[in-house]
């Protein structure tokens, strides 16, 4: 005879069997996603314009709206950062060029575009699915937020931008590099055959 913990095994193992087909299916599409970037960017600008309309409109949860703001200045400067820091690092392995006649080293971002992307949406998704419940809605004097995040953000960009400057390196690429090739003299005929 089957007691209580045979309905509460198969239970478990239907739950465990959801939550594998659930996770595979999730990956798929993850995966899908991978070479469409903008695509992926629009769909999370959409959700963040849900869910600051929904803010907007409740016209509450501003420190969640904070925390989340902190959240991303946090990612954001893990995405603009390179991997291996020359400040704390020594100059080994994968590090930054500092000098003309240093090899070029590719720059390697500490936190790569995906995750950088799929962190941002999921931080969202969060913070949307917080806007539900009251015990969040704490009451702030939302101005005061505003204005210490933008100080927060500029502070935070200058130390980065200085460290970019420092150690002269762009963690941006416009296309693909192109070679040119060796330059022929200017002087130099094209060979005689």
């Amino acid at each position: 005879m089957e007691g209580p913990s045979g309905d509460g095994s198969s239970a478990s193992i239907a739950l465990e069997k959801w939550k594998s087909d659930f996770t595979r299916k999730f990956q798929y599409y993850l995966d899908r996603s991978t070479p469409h970037p903008s695509g992926r960017w629009l769909g999370t600008l959409g959700v963040a314009s849900i869910y600051l309309l929904r803010v907007y409109l409740i016209q509450g949860f501003y420190i969640v709206t904070y925390g989340l703001g902190i959240y991303l200045l946090n990612l954001l400067i893990g995405f603009l950062s390179p991997i291996a820091d020359p400040e704390i690092e020594g100059l080994d392995g994968a590090s930054l060029p500092t000098k003309g006649s240093d090899e070029f080293k590719p720059f390697i971002r500490r936190l790569p575009e995906f995750k950088f992307w799929f962190s941002i949406t999921k931080a969202i998704c969060i913070a949307f699915a917080m806007t539900f419940f009251s015990v969040f809605d704490v009451p702030v004097f939302w101005p005061i937020l505003l204005c210490y995040w933008i100080v927060l953000f500029f502070l935070t960009m200058k130390r980065q931008i200085m460290h970019m400057i420092k150690y002269k390196y762009i963690p941006f690429s416009m296309g693909k590099q192109k070679y040119t090739g060796k330059k022929a003299p200017a002087n130099s005929s094209p060979p005689k055959y």
